[in-house]
C-alpha cells in the first residue's frame, strides 16, 4: 500500500498564490518579515513587483492592504496567526470588516501544532476572535488539495476573509474527481448512523481515522468536513444531529469560540442535541514536536477515539 501524501497547509497558500498570480492581475501579497515560513515567498519570486514585505509591523500591513482594497486590489496580508489574528485584531475589524474591505488574511502557523515555538506562538483563539467580525469569511481547510480551493475562493469573494493555514504537513484527503469547495458548503466525508464527527482543518484526517477504530468496535460514525466555519452549514448539521442524535466536534483551537461554540449555537436553537467539544481545554499550549503535542492534546485519531467512546 502506498504511503499517503502529506502537505502542510501553508505550503499549498504559497503555491496556490503564485498559481494564480497570472490569473488574477489584481492580486497583491503583503507580508511581515515572514515570507519564508508563510511561504509567499513563492510567490514574491514569480512576482516580485506585486509582493510587499512590511516588516515585523503587522498592523502597519493591515492598513496598507485596506488602502490598496480600496483601490481595486485584492490584497492578501500574510502572517503567523497569533499575530495576523491576535495583534492586528483592532485593524483588521475597524480598517477592514467595518468597511467591508476586499482584504484577506492568510494566517498560517495556526493552532499547537506549530511545535517547538511554544504557547506564545500557537494561536488557538484565531477562528473565535475573526468570528466576532461582522461579515468575515473565516475558513479552515483540511489539506493541501482544500487550501488551494479556499485561496482561489477567497480572489472570487468580495469582503473580507480569513483563512487558517497549518505548519504541519497533513494527509492529502480530498484528491477526489468529486471533490467540489464552496464557501459555506461542508463536505461528507463518511456517512454513519450512530454518531457525527464535525471536524474541521488538520483534525479532519484524524476524525476520519477515529472512524476506522470506532468502526472495528461497531459504531457508524458519520464524518463531516466543515472548512467553512463561518457562514455554517447550518442545514446540513442540523440534518445530520437528527440523523444520529449525537454529536462531537473535534477543532486544533480552543472550545471557546471555535468549531464547537458554532455548532453549539446552531443546534441549541434548531436541533437541541447533545454536543461534545473535543480541542484545546482552555489552556495554553507549549513547546514540542508537533506530532507529539497534537497526541497529548488528544486531537490523533486514537484520542478522538477515546473521547468519543467515553461519552457515548
Amino acid at each position: 500500500m502506498s504511503e499517503v501524501k502529506k502537505i502542510a497547509t501553508r505550503e499549498s497558500y504559497g503555491n496556490a498564490l503564485a498559481e494564480l498570480g497570472a490569473k488574477y492581475p489584481e492580486l497583491v501579497v503583503l507580508d511581515a518579515d515572514l515570507a519564508a515560513a508563510t511561504k509567499t515567498g513563492i510567490f514574491k519570486k514569480a512576482f516580485p513587483d506585486r509582493h510587499i514585505d512590511c516588516g515585523i509591523a503587522e498592523c502597519n500591513m493591515v492598513g496598507i492592504a485596506a488602502g490598496l482594497a480600496a483601490t481595486g486590489k485584492i490584497p492578501f496580508v500574510s502572517s503567523f496567526a497569533m499575530f495576523a489574528a491576535g495583534r492586528a485584531f483592532e485593524q483588521i475589524r475597524n480598517s477592514v470588516g467595518y468597511p467591508q474591505l476586499n482584504v484577506k488574511i492568510g494566517a498560517t502557523h495556526a493552532g499547537i501544532s506549530v511545535g517547538e515555538d511554544g504557547a506564545t506562538h500557537q494561536c488557538n483563539e484565531d477562528i473565535a476572535l475573526m468570528r466576532t467580525i461582522p461579515g468575515m469569511v473565516v475558513i479552515n481547510p483540511a489539506d493541501d488539495v482544500e487550501a488551494k480551493a479556499a485561496v482561489k475562493a477567497a480572489i472570487e469573494h468580495v469582503g473580507p476573509v480569513y483563512i487558517r493555514f497549518g505548519r504541519l504537513a497533513v494527509p492529502v484527503i480530498n484528491d477526489t474527481p468529486e471533490y467540489k469547495f464552496e464557501i459555506g458548503k461542508g463536505v461528507v466525508l463518511r456517512e454513519g448512523k450512530d454518531v457525527t464527527i464535525i471536524a474541521t482543518g488538520l483534525c479532519v484526517s484524524e476524525s476520519l481515522a477515529a472512524a476506522e477504530l470506532l468502526a472495528k468496535d461497531g459504531i457508524q460514525a458519520k464524518v463531516i468536513n466543515i472548512h467553512t466555519i463561518k457562514p455554517l452549514d447550518e442545514e446540513l448539521i442540523v440534518h445530520a444531529a437528527e440523523e444520529t442524535g449525537k454529536v462531537f466536534t473535534v477543532e486544533e483551537h480552543s472550545i471557546i469560540g471555535g468549531l464547537g461554540s458554532a455548532v453549539c449555537d446552531c443546534l441549541s436553537e434548531k436541533a437541541p442535541t447533545k454536543v461534545v467539544k473535543i480541542g484545546i481545554n482552555d489552556v495554553y499550549g507549549e513547546s514540542g514536536p508537533a506530532v507529539e503535542l497534537v497526541k497529548k492534546y488528544g486531537l490523533n485519531s486514537e484520542g478522538i477515539y477515546k473521547k468519543i467512546k467515553e461519552n457515548l
